[in-house]
């Protein structure tokens, strides 16, 4: 059993300790439910103007009024706007110009979908950044499909699997949530070695079709060679909706478009028409912009708490889970505590939403999503929030108030659920 650096087994389905008040999905569901309830309360109080988002994802709706009659309409629209998709999707990832390209409605959906048309009962090679894993939809498809995911860190590793294990399909994650890279040269050997063991093979570049290239002077997603490649409408720049733009192939590409509207997870037409127009306007200088604000932001929290536990990633900083449940038991002047680190994060991301409109990952992320607390700012999030020091502050600040209430069960279960019944 592997367990965090406070004795707290960690989950193998999600990567982390769970605990009495976060103990499964439904439970990090009714989480969800309580942070929009809290974001409604904040917006009626001090106004949309004031929320400001740190997941990365801006997930704003760029459809203008022109394309709301004929391409958003549900039987004849894809019709029109399916060429233009394919051509911005192709261009935006860099492709020779004769793949397909189709939108899924969420990124996560398009990876099952595809686990769960090419793996073939096969179990399914991850190859990852070391020290860090794939996506939980990888794992979540393999379950689906009842196979296992092996997860690789080094090609060695990676070569020894594929021969041991003659995969029908490879996910290759270039860059994590966490944004842990793979090198390009890594990646390119990694496809290679794949195909030639007879393999189909998913980049997943949720954020790394725009992350490597802007920030990092990364060759384009589409050349690599994958069968299929897929990016989040939402990420690293692009305006959202929230939606997965999968490109490659024909014939990789077709069944796993039969999967997805088998199990109603093909995007409809607003949707697509939507992750089109946020394609077709990137900008890097948008990313570029980001990444700055996210720099300015984790120099003045390291002011502010102890820099050991606060790392940069190219978009922000960075606390892991259990370097945030240490720094609060550091204030609240004790060495153990009956919680576990996702519960710290959750309620130090609820106080920041609650106070300052701040929306983080810890209040608004997906059951079995990370639980680190990772402030990427979209484009003008950190003004909105009143400037790097006064959001280093908050921070602080919330971590005080959950110092303050650590063995309060009362306290935890009305911050992040809503629930009174006990007071």
């Amino acid at each position: 059993m592997t367990v965090d650096r406070f004795g707290n087994a960690i989950s193998k389905s999600v990567g982390y300790a769970r605990g009495s008040l976060l103990g499964e999905s439904a439970d990090e569901v009714r989480r969800l439910t309580q942070a929009n309830r809290t974001a409604a309360g904040f917006v009626q109080q001090q106004g949309i103007e004031k929320v400001s988002i740190f997941t990365g994802n801006l997930r704003f709706y760029p459809v203008q009024a022109p394309d709301l009659p004929a391409l958003c309409e549900e039987w004849v629209g894809p019709s029109l706007y399916a060429e233009e998709l394919r051509d911005a999707a192709i261009k935006h990832m860099g492709g020779k110009g004769d793949e397909a390209a189709t939108v899924i409605n969420r990124t996560s959906a398009g990876i099952i979908a595809t686990v769960l048309a090419h793996a073939k009962e096969r179990p399914v090679i991850s190859l990852v950044p070391e020290n860090d894993r794939s996506h939980a939809s990888v794992t979540r498809g393999a379950k689906l499909a009842a196979i296992p995911v092996i997860d690789a860190y080094q090609l060695p590793e990676f070569k020894r699997l594929l021969a041991a294990h003659l995969p029908r399909l490879v996910v290759i994650t270039t860059v994590t949530s966490e944004l842990s890279v793979l090198q390009d040269d890594v990646i390119a050997r990694a496809v290679h070695m794949a195909k030639q063991a007879g393999a189909t093979v998913l980049l997943d570049e949720a954020y790394g079709t725009r992350f490597r290239p802007v920030l990092c002077d990364g060759a384009p997603s589409l050349s690599f060679g994958a069968d299929l490649v897929i990016t989040n409408a939402d990420k690293a720049g692009l305006s959202g909706p929230r939606a997965g733009v999968l490109c490659g192939s024909r014939e990789a590409l077709l069944p796993v478009q039969a999967k997805a509207a088998e199990l109603g997870m093909e995007a409809r037409a607003p949707v697509a028409v939507g992750a089109m127009r946020s394609l077709q306007n990137f900008s890097p200088d948008l990313l570029v912009q980001e990444a700055r604000d996210g720099q300015a932001l984790a120099d003045a929290i390291a002011d502010v708490i102890n820099p050991d536990f606060v790392s940069r990633s190219a978009l922000g900083p960075k606390i892991q889970e259990e370097d945030a449940m240490e720094a609060v038991l550091k204030i609240a002047g004790t060495e153990t505590t009956g919680r576990v680190p996702a519960e710290i994060t959750a309620a130090i991301g609820m106080i920041l939403l609650r106070d300052r409109g701040i929306v983080t990952v810890n209040t608004h992320g997906q059951p079995g999503g990370r639980v680190s607390i990772r402030l990427k700012p979209t484009i003008n999030a950190v003004t909105r929030a009143g400037g790097a020091e006064a959001i280093a502050g908050a921070l602080l600040a919330a971590m005080q108030e959950t110092a303050a209430n650590l063995e309060d069960d009362k306290w935890f279960s009305a911050l992040l659920f809503g629930d009174t019944q006990n007071d």
